[in-house]
């Protein structure tokens, strides 16, 4: 991050993310609203486990070009003695932000894998903590935001807290469709408000008048001329949040409403048995396996056969 394409290429990611969650959520609430009960990711048709697969590939490029592509060095330790230098403080803050996001999709993964009970509980708890060190590092930078940078990033901080919280929220309520919509929703906030940070604050000419981006220390800043100009700034700032929260509040009450019309709620008799399903485990939200299935046809079938058994002495004695 602190330049253009270090916020662009993390908002993306989110914004995929949100986009996907987004449409997910309101899909099965659409078809089963009275049995909706939403995982924290959604399997691909033909490639289950693609949006894991997605968060950790960008966790780890992200790491990559924080460590070693990004630095002049290609290392981001100090030569002489090994530690770290002043200048590469938020490179490795970033970097752990992007750790505990590949640390979140690997333990879904394997917990969707092994079919634990508790794994869903898990998985929220992990995503629950990916979050928590992300708004903590951006609330503790190494790097002292002024500014018009501050406002940005003041009200990034409030975007990841809506996220920590409704992901906590999935675990008291796991049949909320609010907390669902409402924490993808942020998740896709958070994407563009990424893509606007790089846009706006990294390309000159976007720059509010009155201030002007130059470098300081090898950090790209964005200081002011006086305090008019400063606060010019940060009121720009504030409309362009009120702008992209408008925007994403349009888009998700549009796409619900399209969703509602394409996806007709499942009639109740079909949707039977993924009611029984989902009392069973905590995962039982995913797809089921054919072994699985056919265990339950036989065991059905048993004792269909054993009522009838049951009935036919009576018959004949009459």
């Amino acid at each position: 991050m602190g330049s253009l394409v270090g916020h662009v290429l993390p908002g993306f990611g989110f914004l995929l993310i949100g986009l996907w969650q987004l449409f997910n959520h309101i899909k099965l609430h659409c078809q089963h609203p009275k049995t909706y009960k939403p995982p924290i990711w959604f399997p691909v048709p033909r490639v289950r486990h693609l949006e894991l697969y997605l968060i950790m590939f960008g966790g780890l490029a992200s790491i990559s070009m924080e460590l070693f592509i990004g630095p002049s060095r290609h290392q981001p330790l100090d030569p002489a003695d090994w530690t770290i230098p002043t200048n590469h403080l938020h490179n490795f803050e970033h970097s752990t932000i992007s750790l505990s996001i590949v640390t979140y999709a690997v333990f879904a993964l394997c917990f969707d894998r092994v079919r634990t009970n508790a794994g869903h509980t898990v998985s929220l708890l992990i995503g629950a903590a990916s979050f928590s060190m992300e708004f903590l590092l951006f609330y503790l930078h190494s790097t002292d935001h002024t500014g018009i940078e501050w406002q940005y990033h003041w009200l990034l901080q409030k975007i990841i807290a809506v996220s920590l919280l409704t992901t906590l929220m999935g675990i008291g309520y796991p049949r909320s469709f609010a907390v669902g919509f409402t924490r993808s929703a942020s998740v896709l906030l958070q994407g563009i408000w990424f893509n606007v940070v790089g846009i706006m604050l990294y390309t000159p000419r976007f720059i509010p008048k009155g201030c002007h981006l130059e470098s300081d220390d090898g950090f790209l800043i964005v200081p002011c001329d006086d305090h008019a100009s400063l606060h010019r700034g940060k009121a720009l700032v504030n409309l362009q949040f009120a702008w992209s929260l408008t925007a994403v509040v349009v888009f998700s009450g549009w796409l619900y409403l399209r969703m509602a019309e394409k996806y007709p709620e499942v009639p109740e008799y079909e949707s039977l048995k993924g009611e029984e399903q989902s009392q069973e485990g905590d995962d039982d939200f995913l797809l089921e396996s054919p072994k699985k299935i056919k265990s339950e046809d036989d065991k059905s079938g048993a004792l269909f056969l054993s009522v009838g058994r049951s009935f036919s002495p009576m018959g004949l004695e009459r």
